[in-house]
């Protein structure tokens, strides 16, 4: 299996977001001296608990960083930019970084209403193009002549430059389908509301198109992993994650507490049986358990790729997650 990193630079509780992001960077070499595939950078807006809001910049820092780790965004919020912007930056990192740059996009805002807002500067965002949106990027970024006439008579530059990788997110048959249809990757969001099925991945496997930006269908599945080398210390460092997922859905984003603040945070009966049922989303074992359960997932739904989001409030916690799972599992 194949093992990826996905990052949201969090900001923990007595951390700056300067740190936070340096902490991106230190996770970037690791993951690269390990072999993971890939690391991206989630995009976030309007929020104290992730520094993570131009994945693209920290995405460029990344790859002249890094020597052989793809680098890339999961994703950009497409919402809030041109296709041409959306191609000229990453025309221009793949310039610098030839055969390792990704180019993941999604549809989702990233962020509140009061950010989207700010970030379209006060127009009604348009909501129902973004497949139409992502296409005329890859155009673009392809040196094609879109159809749509705002951008037929231009180009984005540079030209001639070596394709990044591109994919869509997404967590359903539509956008499996489109995924196919376009001839990018396709990544499912396990970690954010669950619901994968063998169908939306066969949609996407059975659909696929060949195109200039892939040749064969590529999946990968993100998760919310935390592990330990005992599971008494991975459900330690784990709560601190469950009590911000709770308090996320009830419409309150904060920074993660430290595990010593999570064993004294006041729960209801109704919060803790939220944090049960959230276990479905997060995985909390040992590193065989992880690795059994991510195999056991590979073989029921044929995915190529697992990438892990870890938050654990220490660096050095966070760190030892992708350690311990490259030796699971990359025999790292």
């Amino acid at each position: 299996m194949r093992l990826s990193v996905l990052d949201q630079a969090p900001i923990t509780s007595g951390n700056t977001a300067a740190e936070a992001l340096l902490k991106a960077e230190e996770l970037a070499i690791l993951a690269d001296e390990l072999g993971y595939t890939r690391m991206w950078m989630a995009e976030h807006h309007g929020t104290n608990g992730f520094a993570s809001s131009a994945p693209e910049i920290t995405a460029a820092h990344l790859a002249a960083k890094t020597k052989n780790i793809r680098i890339g965004t999961g994703g950009v919020m497409m919402m809030h930019y041109s296709p041409l912007k959306l191609a000229e930056v990453f025309k221009t990192l793949s310039a610098f970084s030839p055969g390792r740059i990704d180019f993941g996009v999604g549809r989702a805002p990233g962020g509140d209403n009061n950010s989207i807002y700010a970030l379209s500067e006060g127009r009604q965002p348009m909501l129902d193009n973004m497949y139409e949106k992502f296409d005329t990027a890859l155009k673009l970024i392809n040196d094609e002549v879109p159809e749509d006439r705002l951008y037929n008579r231009t180009i984005a530059t540079p030209s001639h430059i070596q394709l990044p990788e591109s994919w869509l997110l997404g967590s359903s048959g539509s956008s499996a389908r489109k995924a196919a249809q376009m001839g990018v990757g396709y990544s499912f969001a396990q970690f954010f509301m669950g619901g994968m099925t063998k169908d939306i991945l066969d949609e996407y496997r059975v659909n696929f198109q060949p195109s200039a930006f892939m040749e064969k269908p590529n999946i990968n599945v993100a998760y919310l992993v935390t592990t330990a080398e005992t599971r008494e210390e991975a459900e330690y460092e784990a709560k601190p994650q469950d009590i911000a997922r709770l308090l996320m859905r009830k419409g309150q984003m904060g920074q993660l507490l430290t595990p010593e603040e999570a064993q004294h945070y006041p729960l209801t009966e109704i919060d803790q049986l939220t944090i049960k049922q959230g276990r479905e989303l997060h995985l909390v074992g040992t590193p065989k358990e992880i690795a059994t359960k991510l195999l056991e997932d590979q073989e029921k739904y044929g995915f190529d790729e697992a990438m892990i989001c870890s938050i654990p409030h220490s660096q050095e916690k966070r760190l030892d997650v992708y350690r311990l799972l490259a030796k699971e599992l990359l025999n790292k």
